[in-house]
């Protein structure tokens, strides 16, 4: 996923590496040897895979975005991540339309939102101004709502045709 360097010149030090993101979790898992068990509770795998950081939380965000981009695709749009310079402030998706206004999403593996899962959406609000279109949270939850704060949070499963 590349980095998203906007247009219009409200954000500066961003980032340009890509975001490497494997084409289908489920598969990325399974070359691992890595089953339910090892995912949710941290069990041994066939290949010894280091537990460095949150293996579900990263297959999780890729499953996130696998589906994003297919529906982004079929609305014309592309999609980046964002990150600054030092991880100051990162967004995991954002979803860009050919005027250059955008969608901010973050992924989180966690069925209830905090104030810190939307801090770098509501940083990047107060730069982007109106060309930011919305912002969401993508979680594990059951419910889709709205924060008091305008911020839209969608559970990860209603996504679907």
């Amino acid at each position: 996923m590349p980095a998203w360097i906007p247009a219009r010149n409200y954000l500066s030090r961003l980032t340009r590496p890509p975001k490497h993101q494997p084409a289908d979790p489920a598969l990325a898992a399974r070359l691992l040897g890595i089953d339910a068990g090892a995912l949710l509770e941290g069990a041994p795998t066939v290949h010894n895979v280091p537990r460095n950081g949150n293996l579900l939380g990263h297959l999780f965000e890729s499953l996130v975005v696998q589906s994003v981009r297919v529906y982004a695709q079929a609305a014309e749009a592309r999609i980046y991540h964002m990150r600054t310079m030092g991880e100051r402030h990162e967004v995991d998706i954002i979803v860009e339309r050919a005027d250059g206004r955008f969608l901010g999403m973050e992924v989180r593996l966690a069925s209830t939102i905090t104030d810190a899962d939307v801090a770098h959406l509501k940083w990047l609000k107060t730069k982007a101004g109106n060309d930011m279109l919305d912002a969401v949270v993508i979680n594990t939850g059951q419910y889709a709502y709205r924060r008091k704060d305008g911020i839209a949070v969608v559970p990860a499963a209603l996504f679907g045709p």
